[in-house]
Formats: C-alpha cells, sequence, structure tokens
C-alpha cells in the first residue's frame, strides 16, 4: 500500500481546528500517511509538521492585506518552493480562500498538467468553500481549472457550483461543528427552563478572531454593555476569545466584562444573549439555541469596496441559510453601541422573540446535515487515490 503523503495549509484558528480533524480522519484510514504544512497548536498535536503558523497574522480587510503583503508574498514563495521539493500527493487548502486559491493556481501552473510539471501531478483539494457565491462568482471558473474537489460544509453550494462551474466535483460533507458540540434537545438551556429571563442576564460577547475585529469590536460592544445596564443593572458580561493573543487585546480595552480563553460552549450554554461579530460563531450560537445580535464593522476602504461587489443581502450565515433576518444584524455605520444595546434588550425583554428565534435556529441547523463531517472529507479526499486502499 503506497503511504500518501499531504500537505495542508490553515491560515486562522478555525481552520487551524478543521485541519486537525481532518488530519485525524485521514490517519485513521491511512496510519502510514504523512502531513506537513501550515497551520497551528492543533494541528502540531494532531501530528503534522508545521512548517508556519500563519494564525497570527490573520487579516480582516483589504488595509491588512497591503500592510501584510510583503511578508505574506514571502511565505508564498517559500511554500511554492517547498511543496515542489517535497512534491506531496495532495495539497489541501482548508478555508482561508484568498491565500489559499491563490496557491492552487501557482501549484496547477507548475504540475503536470503543463509541460514543464516534470510528472509530479497532486491532486488539489479546497475544504470549505470561498464564498464566491456572494461576491466575485467568476472566481469558480478559475476553481474548476485548478482543483480536483471542493469540500463544501453548506447544503445549497453544491448545487450553486453545479450552475456556475459545473466541471468542478463538489461533495458536500457537512458541517464539522457538529460533531464538537452535541445537538441541543428540549432540555438545553436556551428552551422553556430559560422562559423568563432572570433580573440579572449573562451576555455572551464574540468580537471576532483576528486583531482588526477587535480593534473595531470590543470598544463597542463594551459600550453597548454600559447602555444595557441602564435597563439591566445587574446583567454579567463576558467576553470569550479563542486565544491567548486575543484575550491579552481584548483587556487593553476595559471595560466592566470577565475576560476568558476558550470555554465557549460552556458560555453560550450559560448566556441569556449574544452580541456577537459575523462568521462562524452565528452558527454555534444557532447550534446552541443562543438568542444573539450580530454586527461587523470594517475599514471605510474595504466597506466601500465590499458593498459593491457582494451581492447576498447578508453576513450572518444563520440569516443567510434562512433566507430572511433572524438575527439582528448591524454593519458598518449601523453597528453602534445604541443600536446593539436596544436589540439585545428587545430580545431580553420578548419571550416570544426568544421563543420563534430558537424555533428558526432548530430548522437552520437541520439543514446543516449529520455528524460525521471529516470522515465524509476524508473519504472524499481518498477516492481520489483509487489504487491506495486504506487499512482494515
Amino acid at each position: 500500500m503506497k503511504s500518501l503523503k499531504f500537505m495542508l495549509i490553515a491560515g486562522e484558528p478555525s481552520g487551524d481546528q478543521l485541519a486537525s480533524e481532518l488530519v485525524l480522519a485521514l490517519r485513521q484510514r491511512l496510519p502510514n500517511a504523512t502531513f506537513f504544512g501550515v497551520g497551528g497548536p492543533k494541528m502540531a498535536a494532531a501530528g503534522v509538521e508545521t512548517v508556519l503558523d500563519l494564525t497570527h497574522l490573520a487579516v480582516t480587510g483589504l488595509t491588512d492585506v497591503l500592510r501584510l503583503y510583503p511578508t505574506f508574498r514571502r511565505h508564498f514563495v517559500n511554500l511554492v518552493r517547498l511543496a515542489q521539493a517535497r512534491k506531496p500527493d495532495a495539497i489541501i487548502g482548508v478555508d482561508y480562500g484568498g491565500f489559499n486559491l491563490r496557491f492552487a493556481r501557482a501549484i496547477s501552473k507548475l504540475t503536470a498538467k503543463k509541460p514543464s510539471g516534470g510528472g509530479w501531478n497532486p491532486r488539489i483539494i479546497q475544504f470549505v468553500s470561498p464564498q464566491v457565491w456572494a461576491s466575485r462568482p467568476k472566481r469558480a471558473l478559475q476553481m474548476e481549472k485548478d482543483h480536483d474537489l471542493l469540500l463544501s460544509i453548506f447544503p445549497f453550494e453544491k448545487a450553486w457550483y453545479a450552475s456556475h462551474a459545473p466541471g468542478l466535483r463538489v461533495e458536500f460533507v457537512g458541517h464539522p461543528m457538529l460533531d464538537r458540540n452535541a445537538l441541543q434537545t428540549d432540555a438545553n438551556p436556551h428552551d422553556s427552563s430559560r422562559a423568563v429571563i432572570p433580573s440579572a442576564p449573562e451576555i455572551l460577547l464574540l468580537p471576532g478572531s483576528r486583531r482588526g475585529e477587535l480593534k473595531r469590536h470590543v470598544p463597542i460592544l463594551l459600550q453597548a454593555i454600559q447602555k444595557l445596564r441602564v435597563t439591566f443593572p445587574s446583567a454579567t458580561a463576558r467576553m470569550v476569545l479563542p486565544n491567548d493573543h486575543l484575550l491579552v487585546l481584548a483587556k487593553t480595552f476595559g471595560g466592566q466584562a470577565i475576560f476568558q480563553c476558550g470555554g465557549l460552549a460552556e458560555a453560550m450554554d450559560r448566556a441569556d444573549v449574544a452580541l456577537a461579530s459575523t462568521g462562524t460563531v452565528t452558527l454555534e450560537c444557532a447550534l446552541h439555541g443562543l438568542p444573539t445580535v450580530t454586527l461587523y464593522k470594517t475599514s471605510w476602504l474595504t466597506y466601500e469596496i465590499g458593498r459593491r461587489i457582494i451581492t447576498v443581502n447578508s453576513l450572518t450565515m444563520p440569516n443567510l441559510l434562512a433566507g430572511r433576518m433572524v438575527f439582528p444584524e448591524f454593519i458598518q455605520q449601523n453597528a453602534t453601541p445604541e443600536n446593539l444595546a436596544r436589540a439585545t434588550a428587545a430580545l431580553l425583554q420578548n419571550q416570544a422573540a426568544r421563543s420563534a428565534m430558537r424555533t428558526e435556529l432548530q430548522k437552520i441547523m437541520a439543514g446543516l446535515g449529520a455528524p460525521g463531517a471529516c470522515n465524509r472529507a476524508a473519504e472524499a479526499i481518498l477516492s481520489l487515490f483509487p489504487d491506495t486502499a486504506p487499512s482494515p
């Protein structure tokens, strides 16, 4: 049995976790496989030889990209050279679409698909679709040329690609967060047992996972808490950060809140309502049945460019999946402490609205498939290597 060599690229904390889970699923099927690439501590713990960690360089807009472009360019060139030297059987981009789509393009030009390939022809895979369905859809046509497989985590994406890039193989594997969190039941803390909001509600603050997001969101969130305490003077605010670096940064803004690193699932179960940056974490709020108000604020230049090319009507994934505004959303100039406090207070004071929101969230999460996303992803990847028999 041939021992496969995999190169993975994950540039953000969420991708680091997802890649580590995929590696474990692949290793169960191919114990002799080897893994190297770009990632953080979770990939290293899963046995990946991490040659570079980009998770601390996660960027939030055009300004950050331009500022860090020389750094990213140097890393990009070095990684292309590393791939050429080590010739992995498969290159797997894990989320991080801005970097990984360009990397796939560069590798595609160098492989045996071109005369200069020298016989090396790695399979190129992307795990988590970039949001080409939200902006610049023509990128799908380039993916069709460069990729052998796209592993989708949202159910609508397979049909979208079938109509926009029919030559690209797309497999919907389900959402990996269903494996990390037990599905909520009738006994969950956000069901009937929490129908009456206590006089001292706990409010969960989730500012994001990138430094730029924290710099823009944390002050707004802390000011919103100050305003909420006019109505709920005994309210508790808890801010959860994904790593120690961001925890230190968040604390520099002061504010009357409890700051902690990790323990997100437990914090969601304990909270009465959340204020969250748009993104993956809003799906976790949905999974836990947690009523949530979302926000996003970026630089003026990034926003002006984005509003001209983004075609969807919400940045909050549960809203997109539902086709309507389930979570109140405040973007850019509308992301003010006053607006956030007003919407949060309205949720805390309206039992019927919270109940209707929880019902909608259950429907949304039911559409994300069953647990086992990384196992299905591993099977799809190995189907690209029919001559490699997995261990019994």
